[in-house]
């Protein structure tokens, strides 16, 4: 497992380091291939907060633990990640396809940025690769992540470029390119 280490308004000792990758390092024997972590640490007001993002075959596993302690933060962190892994890994052993954890996705370029709209100051931009997966895949996907929307390829359309997002009433619904371009 490789790890990035990452303090905001909070000073990593080697002591928390070494800490932490003995704790998350644990969970690496959960998957077959090697996998990328990434620890941030940070303390407001007495209260010690680790974010820990796992990376293993273009899906995510994050977790956010606040706690009056950062060892036990770390405890809790690495916990609930051992329950999301392993309650989305049987999921998705289930529902989907067989190697949904062995694939990897070609990068995909992403075109660059035209800047014709001067109204609209863009703050921050991602580039990722876009990889083919299902609907159910992707909306999965988006709560490992917590986010409110996710892209992807459908496989299920011939590759269409896809949004899956979550609703106000706690559904989820889709937007696809109608040209499946």
């Amino acid at each position: 497992m490789t790890f990035t280490f990452t303090g905001k308004k909070y000073e990593v000792t080697d002591e928390l380091r070494a800490y932490a990758e003995k704790k998350v390092g644990k969970i690496d024997k959960l998957f077959r291939t090697d996998s990328d972590a990434s620890v941030t640490f940070s303390a407001e007001r007495g209260r010690y907060t680790v974010e820990v993002t796992i990376r293993n075959n273009g899906m995510f596993y994050r977790v956010t633990e606040t706690t009056s302690d950062m060892f036990a933060s770390i405890d809790s962190a690495c916990a609930a990640l051992v329950r999301q892994v392993r309650k989305n890994k049987t999921r998705l052993e289930k529902r989907l396809r067989d190697g949904a954890f062995e694939r990897s996705a070609a990068p995909v370029p992403v075109p660059e940025d035209d800047d014709e709209a001067p109204d609209y100051k863009i703050i921050r931009t991602k580039r990722f690769s876009i990889k083919p997966m299902s609907p159910e895949e992707a909306a999965m996907q988006m709560d490992l992540l917590g986010h409110t929307f996710f892209a992807f390829r459908n496989q299920e359309a011939d590759d269409a470029f896809s949004v899956v997002y979550k609703r106000k009433d706690g559904g989820y619904g889709m937007i696809s390119d109608a040209d499946g371009d």
